[in-house]
């Protein structure tokens, strides 16, 4: 599945069956950023840790986001907390791994407008919600650069 099909089914343009889990994995990964001890800096802090602080750092920026694969997220955020966190949504984890990898970077960007993490470390999911619906219109037609 493309990003663009991942990001379509997160925001409601594909079917409900197939988009579901995909919408329920965001809000989940979203409650997941906001409920790490230290919220989003908690989470750098991790990827920090599995050796991805300059992945991290660039979907924080307001440059270029770096890509991260699944197997880097899963390092980084560890089999427990990818298992979890595929268990509260109904799906594989390697398919949560391999989301996450997709839309992760985008949510990390979309939560920190002006390239840093909110005061609390809290992201608002209405605002990463609005610019990730921002964020299909780039990939469906239109080939505007961010």
């Amino acid at each position: 599945m493309s990003l663009l099909d991942s990001l379509g089914s997160l925001l409601g343009s594909s079917s409900q069956q197939q988009g579901g889990g995909q919408a329920q994995l965001l809000a989940v990964a979203m409650e997941f950023i906001n409920n790490q001890p230290g919220g989003l800096n908690g989470l750098i802090q991790k990827f920090q840790q599995g050796g991805l602080g300059d992945v991290v750092q660039s979907w924080v920026s307001n440059g270029e986001n770096q890509a991260v694969s699944p197997d880097q997220l899963h390092n980084a955020l560890g089999s427990d907390v990818v298992s979890g966190l595929a268990q509260k949504v109904g799906m594989q984890p390697d398919q949560v791994s391999g989301l996450l990898a997709q839309v992760l970077p985008h949510v990390i960007n979309a939560g920190t407008p002006n390239g840093e993490v909110p005061a609390g470390g809290q992201i608002n999911a209405e605002s990463v919600l609005g610019t990730l619906g921002g964020l299909a219109s780039l990939f469906g037609g239109g080939n505007k650069q961010a």
